[in-house]
């Protein structure tokens, strides 16, 4: 039996690929640890390729608004400035924000940590009073109550320790901490300067990229994955943008209402929130848990109050604002968010959490296409599934 020169061909790429998969898995420990190297060293490029997403989407927002084309198109000198500039107040505002809310959380981070001694030490006999009404016939549990001591020069002590003990075997010398912040500095300014020259010629990298594509791929299939890249960057940059404003609208709304019912901490807890809100489902949660603990040190009743009102505006912001700032975005039903969100937080914690919705509902859009496609080539009307 004569072979075709077309199945030689495939006979030989599969022997090469059984040979490279035996290879690898014999040696696994070098193809990890060459891996590793790889990645290493393309760090930089992919963490720029990441900001220079983030920061894209702002980008467009403000050259679309601030220099529309229709206008920009009959003044040349506009038409040059309007990407330079668009990315200049992206930037600026960007380190704008991360300065205000150092100045603003980081004092008052430092204020709290500083009352949290004497907060905790005025509430500890309030305990003790709830204790003795509720217990007292419990000589046990009044026992144990009163014995409930506060020392906060104690526990500084016991931190200055750990530190000059403990952390001194972790950190084996100040020249070790200082290599790794220069090297973490020199590969975020190697990734920053990445992003700004993807952000500046973002079009003729699209051209060049789509012309490798095209040259080694066949064309439909390259059409496919053009497709797939479309989809995939309208549904992250929904994502995004939908997941931020929603943040910030939620936080505001803790600011205001934690304002008028004089509860403490009202900016600290609010810029929580809405940091805390950009992990889906369960982050609000975690920034009510720090603003409860904060102010239950120093009113328990306020703490409950605060409780109550973080429980009224999640079914606010989860019945009437999410819907319509963030909407079908991501175009996802709920269980599969929350599949997501579990699935991306085992793997890889918070950053899992934030990019799994996205990448499953990208993965859900096209395997919705598929079975489309295959219900009509069956010549079966889906909606008659329904």
């Amino acid at each position: 039996m004569e072979l075709s020169r077309e199945t030689v061909k495939r006979i030989k790429g599969l022997i090469v690929f059984a040979a490279l998969v035996v290879a690898c898995l014999w040696k696994y420990d070098v193809v990890v640890s060459v891996l590793a190297f790889i990645f290493h060293v393309i760090f930089p490029f992919v963490l720029g390729g990441a900001i220079a997403f983030i920061l894209n989407v702002p980008m467009n927002f403000i050259q679309r608004h601030l220099f529309a084309p229709e206008r920009v198109e009959r003044h040349k000198i506009q038409k040059k400035i309007a990407r330079p500039v668009s990315m200049l107040i992206v930037i600026f505002g960007v380190f704008g924000i991360v300065a205000l809310v150092m100045f603003v959380l980081i004092p008052q981070l430092g204020d709290t940590f500083s009352n949290l001694g004497s907060s905790i030490q005025a509430f500890i006999p309030k305990v003790q009073e709830w204790a003795e009404k509720l217990f007292h016939d419990n000589k046990e549990i009044m026992t144990w109550v009163n014995s409930l001591k506060f020392d906060w020069n104690k526990i500084m002590g016991a931190g200055i320790d750990f530190f000059k003990n403990g952390a001194g075997s972790v950190l084996d010398s100040t020249i070790t901490a200082a290599k790794s912040i220069v090297s973490g500095i020199t590969t975020f300014f190697i990734a920053f300067v990445f992003a700004v020259y993807i952000l500046l010629q973002k079009e003729k990298l699209g051209i060049q990229a789509k012309k490798v594509l095209f040259a080694f791929v066949r064309k439909g299939r390259a059409e496919a994955a053009m497709e797939v890249l479309s989809l995939t960057y309208n549904t992250f940059s929904s994502f995004l943008t939908g997941q931020c404003l929603e943040a910030i609208i939620l936080g505001s709304m803790f600011v205001v209402t934690m304002t008028l019912f004089k509860l403490p901490y009202a900016l600290l807890v609010g810029i929580v929130i809405a940091f805390t809100a950009l992990i889906p489902i369960f982050g609000a949660f975690i920034g009510c848990a720090v603003g409860a603990f904060l102010i239950f040190m120093v009113d328990p009743f306020k703490a409950l109050i605060f409780v109550i009102l973080f429980l009224i505006l999640q079914q606010i912001e989860g019945n009437l604002i999410y819907p319509h700032v963030v909407g079908n975005s991501v175009g996802l039903p709920s269980i599969w968010v929350l599949a997501a969100v579990s699935i991306g937080g085992s793997l890889m914690g918070i950053v899992g959490m934030l990019i799994f919705i996205p990448i499953i509902s990208v993965v859900y859009a096209l395997f919705r296409e598929i079975v489309y496609l295959k219900l009509r080539q069956k010549k079966i009307n889906p909606k008659e599934l329904e």
